[in-house]
């Protein structure tokens, strides 16, 4: 992986993944954008904070996340992947590595801000010695 810092990028040039915008102005999202708008205005987020704190955990922008991974990982196993990986093109090889590059340090990222630097990095760390035992 390169040690490559990101470019800077003018917020008028970003361009979302498919399907962000749709997740972004869901309804459960609301209630998170209006605490994030409130916050940008220096106003008062307590009520945004309370909404979000009477909201159910699978309503929670959280459990997205979380879930969105369960079901990605549900049926994970390496044969299907080796045999993807030896069938590849090049050039859709190249595809699948840019869709992937950034999500290990998205995944960093959210455990980060979920459950705090330490616990993140053991997380990590173990999830490294694990898949380096995996044949």
């Amino acid at each position: 992986m390169s040690d490559k810092k990101p470019k800077a990028i003018p917020i008028k040039d970003l361009i979302s993944e498919d399907g962000a915008h749709e997740l972004a102005t869901s309804p459960d999202m609301q209630p998170y954008l209006r605490l994030i708008k409130a916050g940008m205005q220096d106003r008062d987020t307590t009520p945004h904070m309370e909404e979000i704190a009477a909201m159910p955990l699978e309503k929670r922008y959280v459990w997205r996340v979380a879930s969105a991974l369960k079901w990605a990982f549900a049926d994970l196993e390496t044969v299907s992947v080796n045999v993807d990986r030896e069938t590849l093109s090049e050039e859709d090889l190249k595809k699948l590595i840019e869709l992937l590059r950034l999500r290990p340090m998205q995944l960093c990222i959210f455990l980060k801000a979920l459950l705090g630097e330490e616990v993140m990095e053991r997380m990590m760390a173990e999830a490294v010695a694990v898949a380096k035992r995996e044949e």
